[in-house]
C-alpha cells in the first residue's frame, strides 16, 4: 500500500523528536508546524530535486529562512535520500555537520545557511531573478516565520520580488501566530498580514497549512509577472498535543510526565521509545 503524504508527515515529526532527543534540544515547536509543508513539497511531486546530484544544475531550490526550525528540513532531506537518517543522531556533537541551524555548502540540499532572521526571502529574489535572466525554468520556494516577517528586511523583500516580476517564485509564511516569547499580536502587530502582502504585489493564497491537498494546490499556483505568496495557517507544536499553541515550546524539552503523552501523539511503537532511551 502507498504511503500517504500525512503518514509521511507523521513520520518526520517523529524523526524531529529523535534528533532534538538526541541532540538534547532543539526548536521543536517551529519544526512541527511547519512539517506537512515541507513533507509536501519534497514528497508530493512538487519540489524537483536529485538527491543523488544535488548541484543538479536545473533543480528547484528552497530555502528555509526560518532556521531555527531544521530539524523539519533535516528529516525531510535525510528521508528524501541526500544522506543517511544516522547521521542525525549526532545533530550538534563534535565533528557533525549538523548544527542547530542549516549551513549550505556542507549539508546536501541546503540551499541557503539561515537563522539570522530576515535574510532567506531576499537571498530567495536574488536566485530567483538570476533564473529569470538566464532562461531557467526552475522555482524557488521560501518560507519565512510570521514572526520573522517583523524584519524590515522582509518588507524590502516583498516590495522588490513583484517589482521583479518574479513569477517564479514562491514564499510560504509559516503563520502559527507565536513567536518566542509571546502570541504574535502581543508583540507587534501584523493584522491585516495577507492585505499587507496584497498591497505590495503579490498573488496571495490563504490556505489550511496543516491539509495537505490545499498546500499542494497553493503551491503549484503560477501567476504571469506575479510571485506568489502562500499564508499557511497553522498551529504551533502541530501533532502533540500539549505543545499545540503554546509558547513556551519555542525550544524546550518534554519532562517525564509529557514524554508517555507525546510517544502516544507521534505513535512510537514500544520498541522505537525503548531504542530512544538505550541511545541517549
Amino acid at each position: 500500500m502507498e504511503t500517504t503524504i500525512e503518514e509521511i508527515a507523521k513520520d518526520i515529526r517523529k524523526t524531529i523528536y529523535k534528533i532534538a532527543h538526541y541532540a538534547g534540544g532543539g526548536h521543536m515547536g517551529a519544526a512541527f508546524s511547519m512539517t506537512d509543508i515541507i513533507s509536501v513539497l519534497y514528497f508530493d511531486h512538487v519540489l524537483r530535486y536529485d538527491a543523488v546530484n544535488s548541484d543538479w544544475e536545473n533543480r528547484d531550490k528552497f530555502i528555509l529562512s526560518k532556521g531555527h526550525a531544521c530539524y523539519a528540513l533535516y528529516a525531510a532531506l535525510a528521508k528524501a535520500g541526500y544522506f543517511p537518517e544516522e547521521e542525525l543522531w549526532h545533530v550538534g556533537k563534535p565533528g557533525s555537520r549538523f548544527g542547530g541551524h542549516p549551513k549550505m555548502h556542507e549539508i546536501p540540499g541546503v540551499e541557503a545557511s539561515t537563522g539570522a532572521l530576515g535574510h532567506g526571502l531576499s537571498f530567495g529574489i536574488g536566485i530567483a531573478y538570476a533564473n529569470k535572466m538566464d532562461h531557467k525554468n526552475s522555482h524557488v520556494y521560501v518560507l519565512l516565520g510570521d514572526g520573522e516577517c517583523q524584519e524590515g528586511s522582509v518588507w524590502e523583500g516583498a516590495l522588490s520580488a513583484p517589482t521583479l516580476e518574479l513569477d517564479n517564485m514562491t514564499v510560504i509564511v509559516d503563520h502559527n501566530k507565536l513567536q518566542a516569547m509571546d502570541e504574535l499580536e502581543n508583540i507587534v502587530h501584523m493584522k491585516p498580514f495577507a492585505d499587507k502582502w496584497k498591497a505590495f504585489g503579490w498573488n496571495v493564497v490563504e490556505i489550511d497549512g496543516h491539509n495537505c491537498a490545499e498546500i499542494r494546490k497553493a503551491l503549484l499556483i503560477r501567476q504571469r509577472g506575479i510571485p506568489t505568496l502562500i499564508v499557511a495557517n497553522t498551529i504551533k507544536g502541530k501533532g502533540v498535543s500539549f505543545m499545540e499553541n503554546v509558547p513556551i515550546w519555542h525550544y524546550r524539552m518534554p519532562n517525564e510526565e509529557e514524554l508517555p503523552v507525546l510517544f502516544e501523539d507521534l505513535g512510537f511503537t514500544k520498541e522505537e521509545q525503548e531504542g530512544l532511551l538505550l541511545m541517549k
